[in-house]
């Protein structure tokens, strides 16, 4: 088998700008451009939004009034489904810049979890998103050593 590679995860939404916002103000995300579907959303891109490969958060906007496009383009769903991870526990990232987005974090008023993991060298930092989804960053754990030394 060819080896995997992420390329984006979606979220069907009933707080899309909520969740715009928040993926936005705390993983620094950019909104950019988007194909023609038949149901409103928001892409989020990290890095260039010249390239769709960037567009890591595809967010699924769901239209109360009309939603006869999302059905037939990516199948019906219960609305009451929608809260939380579902079978999906987290989303992981690896990241840098622990001091900085604890800072954030702290700026924003974002709740958080964190934990170390001595045998993999990580620190993470776990976060819920507007959709009751979890989020998790992963940090090299000599960022938080580091932290923790200058008190």
């Amino acid at each position: 088998m060819a080896q995997l590679i992420l390329n984006h995860f979606s979220i069907r939404s009933l707080e899309i700008e909520k969740t715009v916002a928040f993926y936005s103000q705390v993983l620094d995300l950019k909104k950019g451009p988007r194909p023609d579907f038949p149901f409103p959303g928001v892409w989020l891109y990290s890095g260039a939004d010249n390239d769709y490969n960037n567009a890591v958060l595809h967010l699924i906007a769901i239209d109360k009034n009309d939603p006869e496009g999302l059905k037939k383009y990516l199948g019906e769903r219960d609305f009451t489904s929608l809260q939380g991870s579902g079978a999906i526990d987290h989303i992981a990232f690896l990241a840098a810049g622990l001091g900085a987005m604890l800072k954030k974090l702290k700026t924003l008023a974002v709740p958080y979890r964190e934990r170390t993991v001595p045998v993999l060298k990580l620190h993470q930092i776990f976060l819920d998103d507007p959709n009751g989804i979890v989020i998790e960053l992963n940090y090299p754990a000599a960022e938080k050593t580091a932290l923790d030394a200058q008190g």
